[in-house]
């Protein structure tokens, strides 16, 4: 299976990199994903989580609004403020999940869509635990 190499930057410096199988991002019309081959897109992000999966991995990467541009073989993002949920230990993700409720809930007034994004990131998190 071919990868999209993936890149997800904001201006505070790069928040992922890499050659991934899929990846699901929070288009402002809905979510979407995108695997390789994909047509040629531009797309304006909203806050919310973008999934990426590679292999039997998943990673999450909350943000607050961006643009991505999407080629047959690439994407890449620009997000204006981005926290990666990650870490090997129980109290490295209970941070990552707390700033990012924090960059989510400065983005948007939409309480019951911000809690559904943390609720979902909570469950992926506890997954990977």
């Amino acid at each position: 299976m071919e990868k999209l190499a993936v890149s997800i930057v904001t201006p505070y410096g790069e928040i992922f990199s890499g050659a991934v199988d899929s990846i699901t991002m929070p288009g402002v019309d809905g979510e979407f994903g995108v695997l390789y081959g994909h047509s040629n897109l531009l797309s304006l992000l909203k806050a919310g989580v973008i999934e990426i999966l590679q292999g039997h991995s998943r990673d999450l990467v909350a943000i607050d609004w961006g643009y991505a541009e999407i080629t047959s073989s690439r994407v890449d993002i620009v997000a204006n403020g981005a926290v990666a949920i990650g870490g090997q230990s129980e109290s490295g993700v209970s941070e990552a999940i707390a700033q990012a409720k924090v960059l989510l809930e400065e983005a948007s007034n939409d309480k019951v869509a911000i809690y559904s994004v943390v609720s979902r990131i909570e469950q992926a998190a506890k997954s990977r635990l």
